[in-house]
């Protein structure tokens, strides 16, 4: 179990279900639920995988790309346990709206596309690598989200403000520049679809913040504030999603098999690309959040050079 923790700790929940309450009242994810039916698509069916040529790209660049798109799927999977722990938390919950149930049941769906497009890809590149070099890099994947979900000791706003707001939005602006980096067809193909789809994840957490957020209390606030910039310190900040933060150059090996994925127009981007998209994402979030009245001051990148670099 990651970091030595005892899953008997985890306090869940206790279900009452009576009465049902299957009403719409937020209409910005039902129309987010309505979309998703409309635009499933199959990794099978919807990118032609045959038409990735390999030898169009030298051995150095298959292999940085086969790394970069299998840490890609180390990232994506993290949605397979997770979603379904909210979804379980959202109906247990008494009072939660039905909305964000249904469109959790279908968002999961895309994940596990998401999932098999990029270990389709892995493998088209030569072969999908199952897990990090060093162990220390392993780890910061190894965050038990799924339980923090169900941790019924964590405010659910909370989590929703950190894992679906926060975390799924710079995620979704990571996936755009891949997407504009990219010149080879199949990887621009499998970007764009799964973009469409990380759109609504995102979305999904801001609009149910601001469905909530008149009903706030101060209390409910800081609390709501508090666990943003947690996640963001321990998270974001070690590494998750851009692996030149990773503390010690653990993940010195993706970062530079990132540089050589962007430059073969495999679907990636450079340290200093993604520096600038981060911080340029952060200053909008900061403002997004403030708008909904949560203080961000947190959400900031460290100064000074990468912590890969240093």
């Amino acid at each position: 179990m990651a970091n030595g923790e005892d899953p008997s700790l985890t306090p869940i929940l206790i279900e009452r279900r009576f009465p049902l309450d299957l009403a719409h009242s937020i209409t910005s994810i039902r129309d987010l639920y309505d979309t998703s039916k409309r635009e499933r698509w199959d990794p099978g069916a919807h990118i032609e995988w045959s038409a990735f040529d390999s030898s169009e790209h030298d051995d150095r660049s298959l292999s940085a790309a086969r790394l970069s798109w299998s840490r890609r799927t180390w990232v994506e999977y993290t949605g397979l346990p997770e979603t379904p722990a909210l979804l379980i938390r959202f109906c247990l919950e008494v009072g939660r709206e039905a909305d964000p149930k249904y469109y959790l049941s279908v968002r999961n769906t895309e994940e596990a596309w998401h999932v098999e497009a990029c270990h389709r890809f892995a493998e088209c590149l030569g072969g999908y690598i199952e897990e990090p070099l060093l162990p220390a890099y392993a780890e910061i994947f190894n965050q038990s989200f799924h339980r923090q979900a169900l941790d019924a000791d964590r405010s659910l706003d909370g989590y929703v403000a950190a894992r679906c707001a926060l975390a799924d939005g710079l995620d979704l602006e990571l996936w755009r520049g891949y997407q504009a980096n990219a010149t080879d067809a199949v990887a621009q193909r499998i970007l764009s679809l799964c973009v469409a789809d990380k759109q609504r994840h995102a979305a999904f957490g801001w609009h149910y913040l601001e469905s909530r957020a008149p009903g706030w209390s101060r209390a409910d606030v800081a609390v709501i504030s508090e666990a943003v910039a947690a996640y963001f310190e321990s998270v974001e900040l070690r590494g998750y999603h851009c692996a030149w933060l990773v503390p010690g150059g653990a993940a010195a090996d993706v970062v530079e098999a990132d540089r050589v994925t962007a430059r073969a127009g495999l679907g990636a981007l450079a340290p200093e690309e993604e520096r600038a998209i981060v911080a340029r994402y952060l200053a909008r979030t900061r403002e997004k959040y403030a708008s909904l009245g949560i203080p961000a001051e947190r959400l900031s990148l460290p100064d000074g050079p990468d912590r890969e670099g240093s």
